[in-house]
C-alpha cells in the first residue's frame, strides 16, 4: 500500500537530489521533482516512472520566490496535499582565495543557497499551516556549514547561513507541528564534486582528481560519499520517526568535521 506522504524536492533531476528522491519513492511517498535543467529532469521523471514510482515533475528556479509557490500548488494539484519540503537545490560557486572573491559570484551563491532555501521554507510553512496537521521542512547544509574550507567562501558562508535559517524556522514554527532540520553532506561523487575538482587545479594547481582524493583521505570511514548516504539521513528526518527532532543540522559525511 502506498505512504501517504508527498514530498517535494528541489535540485532532484541529478545528484544527491536525485538519489533523496529515488529514496522517498522507493518508500512509497509521492514525490514532486523539481529542477532548473528541464531536459534531465524529463528524463529522471521518465526514469522514476519506470520504476512505478508516484511521481510528478516542475522546471523551478529556487531563486524565484513565485517558483516555490508553484511548486507547493502543483503538489497539492497532483497529489492533494503537501507533507514534506526539501530544499536540497545548491551551487558550489567560486573556488578563489577569500580576497579575490567576484561580487557577481557572492550575489549568485547566496541568491540559489540562502534566498533558495528561505523561499522554500516560506512556501512549505504557509501550506503547511493552511492544512492544519503538521509536516516537516529539510535544508541541505553541508560540512562547510560547520567548518569554513579554505577557498570556499562563498559556499561555506552560504551553508553556515542555512544553519541560520533552519534554527530559526523550526523555533517559530514549532507550534504549528513543523519540523525543520538540514542535513550536512560531505565529500560525495557527484557533479559538484566534479566541478569543485577542476576549480581547485586552477587556485591550487593540482591535477585532475587530486584535490578530491585529498579531501577524501581524511574520511574516518575510507571512502566518498554515495547519493544514498545522504538519501537515509533524509528519509530518517522526513519520516515520522523524527518527529522529535527539530532545529538541528545533522552531519552525514563519513567522519569529516566532529561536533
Amino acid at each position: 500500500m502506498a505512504l501517504d506522504r508527498v514530498a517535494v524536492i528541489t535540485g532532484s533531476a541529478q545528484g544527491l537530489g536525485k538519489g533523496i528522491a529515488e529514496k522517498l519513492g522507493g518508500q512509497g511517498y509521492k514525490v514532486v521533482l523539481s529542477d532548473i535543467n528541464e531536459e534531465v529532469l524529463k528524463e529522471t521523471l521518465e526514469e522514476f516512472k519506470g520504476k512505478n514510482f508516484e511521481v510528478s515533475a516542475l522546471v523551478a528556479d529556487v531563486t524565484k520566490q513565485e517558483d516555490h509557490d508553484s511548486l507547493v500548488k502543483h503538489a497539492v494539484e497532483e497529489f492533494g496535499k503537501l507533507d514534506v519540503y526539501i530544499n536540497n537545490a545548491g551551487v558550489e560557486g567560486e573556488v578563489e582565495q577569500i580576497e579575490k572573491i567576484d561580487p557577481k559570484n557572492i550575489d549568485f551563491v547566496l541568491d540559489v543557497n540562502v534566498k533558495g532555501v528561505l523561499y522554500g521554507i516560506q512556501a512549505a510553512a504557509k501550506q503547511l499551516k493552511d492544512q492544519g496537521h503538521g509536516g516537516t521542512i529539510i535544508n541541505a547544509s553541508s560540512i562547510a556549514g560547520h567548518e569554513g574550507f579554505d577557498f570556499l567562501t562563498t559556499y561555506s558562508a552560504s551553508k553556515f547561513a542555512v544553519r541560520g535559517l533552519t534554527q530559526v524556522a523550526s523555533k517559530e514554527l514549532a507550534k504549528d507541528n513543523i519540523t525543520v532540520n538540514a542535513y550536512c553532506p560531505g565529500i560525495a561523487g557527484t557533479g559538484m564534486w566534479d566541478r569543485l575538482d577542476e576549480k581547485f587545479m586552477d587556485v591550487l594547481g593540482t591535477k585532475r582528481g587530486e584535490a578530491l582524493e585529498q579531501y577524501a583521505s581524511s574520511i574516518s570511514l575510507g571512502r566518498v560519499q554515495k547519493p544514498s548516504d545522504v538519501a537515509n539521513l533524509v528519509s530518517f528526518l522526513a519520516s515520522e520517526d523524527a518527529d522529535y527532532i527539530t532545529g538541528q543540522a545533522i552531519l552525514t559525511d563519513g567522519g569529516i568535521v566532529y561536533r
